[in-house]
């Protein structure tokens, strides 16, 4: 197959995933009543915050006339309250995020897809700009915003890790992160440090497979990454569950110490657990970092 078929196979098979994606995210948002209100603070806000380059989508009502005039840029004046209301999105598209242990459970990665499309129509619904992390997707309001996400988060990476975006963090927005997080933390300090350094505030989900917290494999195994980079094989796997749990709790405990200096939140979610119960904690945590 030559690389332009291929390229367009894989096309065909990444665009047939977006309508049930679609629908059950909102489905999955439908299960929340929330009102229609949102997470608006009324009166909140008001004050000049800064200008920015305008951006597709933006009404020309939006467009600062007498700042744009001094150059041949045009520019927007934004509002705090504005601000406040753009939450940007990452979802690990790594390979290891495509792991499911066995044919009962969802792959980790459309968890994380519906999880965060339905948090993303749950944001859209209350008024408020939703967007990628990095410069491909800034944040917007409506429906069709809601449809590039989807269309964004269908594509896998090659990497067995992929790690967080973390350009083009808008000050004071907020911010939510979803994988395994079992890559470098490196490069997850890295971007929660420059979140903090503008004022982000937002969440860590991490979704694990159940296998992955308990560990059950017994003599022979072969373990091999999802991109196929890493293998490993052992006679005796029961003698690598202590070591192996270890250092699962040291990650998680990594992950909280940086949550607790950087004022973010942490959150784990299994997939064998319900969808619904992630999405509302989703939801709880970021209402409550607007407060």
């Amino acid at each position: 197959m030559n690389p332009a078929t291929s390229l367009r196979a894989r096309s065909e098979v990444e665009a047939g995933r977006l309508p049930p994606l679609l629908a059950r995210a909102d489905q999955l948002a439908g299960t929340l009543l929330l009102g229609d209100h949102g997470r608006r603070r009324a009166g909140v806000g008001d004050d000049f915050w800064q200008y920015r380059p305008a951006q597709p989508g933006d009404s020309r009502r939006m467009i600062d006339h007498r700042r744009s005039a001094r150059g041949d840029q045009q520019f927007v004046r934004e509002r705090e309250w504005q601000i406040a209301q753009s939450v940007m999105l990452w979802v690990d598209q790594g390979a290891s995020m495509r792991f499911a242990s066995n044919d009962r459970l969802e792959p980790k990665i459309d968890r994380a897809r519906l999880l965060a499309l339905a948090t993303a129509v749950l944001l859209v619904r209350g008024g408020e700009r939703v967007g990628l992390t990095g410069t491909a997707l800034p944040p917007r309001r409506g429906r069709q915003q809601v449809l590039r996400l989807a269309e964004s988060f269908v594509k896998n990476a090659d990497d067995d890790y992929q790690p967080p975006e973390h350009r083009a963090m808008i000050p004071r927005a907020r911010a939510v992160f979803i994988s395994d997080f079992l890559g470098h933390m490196d490069e997850v300090r890295l971007a929660l440090t420059k979140a903090a350094d503008r004022g982000v505030r937002g969440v860590l989900l991490q979704i694990l497979d159940p296998s992955e917290e308990e560990f059950p494999f017994r003599g022979r195994t072969i373990f091999e990454s999802v991109g196929g980079t890493l293998r490993h094989e052992t006679l005796k796997a029961n003698d690598l569950r202590d070591r192996y749990l270890d250092r699962l709790a040291g990650r998680k405990q990594e992950l909280q110490e940086l949550c607790h200096l950087t004022g973010w939140q942490l959150g784990l979610h299994h997939t064998g657990d319900s969808a619904q119960s992630a999405l509302l904690w989703l939801w709880r945590a970021l209402d409550g970092g607007t407060r």
